[in-house]
């Protein structure tokens, strides 16, 4: 589409990961069973917390939004790369990468902070146990979920129509597996200052909210558990934390290695393995940290295969 001197862009092409043809099979395949895992993982979770009684609580009703979350947050992602690993032109249109865009932003924003929301539960339940059902009842819970959504959908939405409302006027070659902001701004013909200021606003506001909330949480939850008396009791609420820790931990470390690394020291190439990390390789490892040391959801999961037996 051209007008006067300028060529305004109507798709883009996702150069991937390595423009190797063996490599390209190789990781086809292995990324093809990590997606698999991640939805079996996640769905798997999900039906799991809505069949069992005993998880009817809080923290799992969180834990299954979070599972949601990452199942849509890796299919955003996943599916696409897969296909452009077997395919010659690895074209995306505009719409589709506006599209992608809009939701991988709104999925990893929603994922932060019911991390955090989650730390909150995790603060009430240790710090306040008496209190804990008052506060935590399932009204309270569905609306926390029901702002957590809203907001990170609506900021992404504001996000979205900045970025795409830039002109693109050559070339549409984006050096990543998908659409993401740093690449798209270095491809538009036009001034992205309002652009920048916008994400940095919005996204540093969320991701400090986000991470000062899980902070202060867990500063109380130390100061609590390092007051109790008893080993055994202060190793029982610390391994009411030890998931969420992994989660929380596997999610920031690369967000801050991102973030806070001086600018002389920025690689396309790192940066696009953090990214692969935290799109593909995250939404799979929480179903696997959930589970592994959960007591309560191994004993619901051997429950409900025991009940599928005796049908």
């Amino acid at each position: 589409m051209q007008a006067g001197n300028w060529t305004f862009v109507t798709e883009f092409i996702l150069l991937g990961l390595t423009d190797d043809p063996l490599q390209q099979v190789q990781l086809f395949v292995l990324f093809l069973l990590v997606y698999v895992f991640t939805c079996l993982g996640n769905t798997g979770i999900t039906i799991l917390i809505y069949v069992a009684p005993q998880l009817h609580t809080p923290m799992y009703f969180f834990l299954s939004n979070l599972s949601f979350v990452d199942l849509c947050y890796s299919s955003t992602i996943t599916p696409n790369m897969l296909c452009n690993f077997l395919s010659r032109t690895k074209v995306i249109s505009f719409h589709g990468c506006a599209a992608q865009f809009f939701f991988y932003v709104a999925l990893a924003s929603s994922e932060g902070l019911l991390l955090s929301v989650m730390a909150f539960d995790r603060f009430n339940a240790i710090c306040n146990p008496l209190r804990y059902p008052v506060v935590m009842t399932k009204r309270f819970c569905i609306v926390f979920v029901a702002i957590t959504y809203t907001f990170c959908f609506l900021t992404s939405l504001i996000n979205t129509c900045f970025i795409f409302r830039l002109s693109f006027c050559g070339p549409n070659r984006i050096p990543h597996f998908y659409c993401d902001l740093p690449p798209l701004l270095k491809l538009s013909c036009s001034d992205t200052s309002i652009n920048e200021f916008v994400t940095f606003v919005l996204g540093g506001s969320l991701q400090v909210g986000s991470l000062t909330l899980v902070l202060i949480s867990y500063a109380y939850i130390i100061y609590t558990i390092i007051g109790i008396s008893s080993s055994k009791g202060r190793h029982r609420a610390f391994s009411t934390c030890a998931s969420h820790l992994a989660s929380i931990t596997i999610l920031y470390v690369p967000t801050l290695f991102t973030y806070l690394r001086p600018k002389s020291r920025y690689s396309l190439d790192q940066d696009r393995i953090v990214s692969l990390f935290n799109t593909v390789v995250i939404p799979m490892l929480n179903p696997v940290i959930y589970c592994l040391r959960n007591k309560d959801v191994k004993s619901s999961l051997q429950k409900v295969i025991s009940g599928i037996y005796v049908m």
